[in-house]
């Protein structure tokens, strides 16, 4: 693996970075304090090739490989992690499966809007029963002629409210278990999808979340991505996707905080001088910064893997276990570097901390992300109960 970056990797790093402290910092407290869900912004991302990144040029999108990907995401998710959380769910979560188990005609219907921001994903997985245990979906497909009609709940949805078109994973035959499990392409613009946005988060203010209703739910036969009883495949494979993208996101959300530990320290007087100067802070500073370096190898080296179309779900869900875990620590970090001002939002470390504590917990616990590492580790699966 190289670890220098292309001319082209490096135009487009720059390119996101000038992008996001032009359009994304400026108004991210502001977003957050008032729960706006800035669709313009969105807009604007799409305009730049970050809502397809991924996806071929043919079908819209930028044609990008993960490893540049990572860069773009890293410098989105070091302005605004609600901002980020849109360029993962659209382009990791829904466009990376379309592409790889969708029919022609679902990728040339899809893709090119989704890509091109006038349609947005959501993916419909968790349930409020259903958790880290994603085999066991409680939402039932059934047969009808045409198509299947669709019932049951989704749970932290993000996008679900503004979404048109949703992947709705449901069951077709308990009796299988997680092989009979599909997925389905819905169209969210009929009355049985009943979205409701979810109040009161401790972060991620500025994006959607919700909690979808599914009463009756139409899909045709022709809306199944992948095949019958695909869908945990579907599920599993958006997932490394997903968990690539939050890792990223992380490693811009450390950056983030230890730039504005490392000003703040050389901007704060105390005793009569900076407290940089003072030992302490400077441990906090060079713990942050190790940390940032590491898990950006670590998303480098997973990306770099998916990009030789290596096998790679334990180093993702190391770099997405590293990575959000050290995001979390060292936002944690950073309102201690600045003292009580860390505490409200006039800084944005206190922003960065409650944004980034939900991702030790979505696409995979970082519990559910060491049964993982444990099982290639071991050949065992924790999971399944013996």
């Amino acid at each position: 693996m190289d670890f220098s970056l292309t001319d082209e990797q490096e135009l487009i790093r720059r390119t996101a970075r000038e992008f996001t402290d032009r359009e994304i910092v400026p108004t991210a407290r502001d977003r957050s304090r008032d729960h706006v869900f800035d669709l313009e912004l969105v807009a604007k991302l799409a305009a730049q090739g970050y809502l397809g990144a991924i996806v071929p040029r043919e079908y819209g999108g930028a044609g990008l490989d993960y490893r540049t990907y990572g860069l773009v995401v890293e410098e989105v998710g070091r302005g605004d992690s609600s901002i980020r959380t849109v360029v993962s769910v659209q382009t990791s979560l829904v466009c990376s499966v379309i592409l790889k188990f969708g029919t022609e005609e679902q990728k040339r219907r899809y893709l090119p809007r989704l890509c091109s921001g006038e349609l947005l994903g959501c993916f419909g997985l968790t349930e409020p029963d259903t958790g880290s245990d994603a085999a066991n979906q409680k939402t039932r497909a059934t047969k009808v002629d045409g198509g299947w009609r669709i019932n049951g709940a989704k749970m932290w949805i993000s996008l679900g409210s503004h979404a048109g078109l949703a992947l709705v994973f449901a069951q077709t035959d308990p009796s299988l278990g997680h092989r009979g499990t599909a997925c389905f392409l819905v169209d969210t613009d009929q009355e049985g999808f009943r979205p409701t946005p979810l109040a009161h988060k401790m972060g991620l203010n500025a994006v959607d979340t919700s909690e979808i209703a599914l009463d009756d739910v139409w899909a045709a036969d022709d809306a199944v991505l992948g095949t019958v009883g695909q869908g945990f495949k579907v599920a599993m494979t958006a997932l490394d996707s997903g968990r690539f993208s939050v890792a990223a996101g992380c490693v811009g959300v450390c950056q983030a905080v230890l730039e504005e530990s490392v000003a703040y320290a050389k901007a704060r007087v105390q005793f009569d001088r900076p407290i940089a100067s003072f030992q302490l802070v400077q441990a906090m500073i060079a713990e942050m910064r190790m940390r940032t370096d590491a898990a950006r190898l670590l998303v480098w080296r997973a990306g770099w893997m998916k990009d030789q179309g290596l096998p790679n779900t334990t180093e993702t869900s190391i770099a997405k276990l590293y990575a959000s875990e050290s995001a979390v620590w060292c936002a944690n970090e950073a309102i201690q570097v600045h003292g009580g001002a860390g505490y409200a939002d006039d800084h944005p470390v206190e922003r960065h901390f409650r944004d980034v504590r939900v991702t030790t917990l979505y696409e995979g616990t970082s519990q559910i992300q060491k049964l993982i590492i444990g099982r290639a580790e071991t050949g065992i699966n924790a999971l399944v109960p013996s």
